[in-house]
């Protein structure tokens, strides 16, 4: 479902997508190589102004391709909305921005798990406004 999200999302206006009654959003980021538009749909939780997104993407054992997109070109939207991406690599942050993931998306505990099988570590990323 997560593939049709992009659509549903751009085609809605932002109004519907696969997420049920989760906060999704289009992220719009540009390709590392590219520099084209990429879209993708994520989920998402505010933290005062700042838009948290996680990039989980199942806790395969690759980091998501929009996670490697933003990190190349940091300036991005969210549901149409201008950003700057920051990766969050502080540990007693990282621990507090979990705990609200957690209330969001329990399974994100699972994907935890998962990805630490795989030696990777899911990074989290913190949206300011631009």
């Amino acid at each position: 479902m997560w593939k049709l999200d992009p659509l549903l999302l751009r085609l809605s206006g932002g109004r519907i997508g696969s997420g049920l009654m989760l906060p999704t959003a289009l992220l719009e980021t540009r390709g590392a190589r590219t520099g084209r538009p990429r879209r993708n749909g994520v989920i998402y939780f505010h933290d005062g102004e700042r838009v948290t997104i996680i990039a989980s993407k199942l806790g395969m054992p690759e980091h998501p391709a929009w996670f490697h997109n933003l990190r190349a070109h940091p300036d991005v939207k969210l549901g149409g909305r201008p950003f700057h991406a920051e990766v969050i690599d502080q540990e007693s942050e990282r621990a507090r921005l979990w705990e609200l993931a957690d209330r969001i998306f329990p399974a994100y505990a699972d994907y935890r798990e998962r990805a630490a099988r795989a030696e990777r570590v899911i990074p989290i990323v913190q949206l300011r406004p631009r």
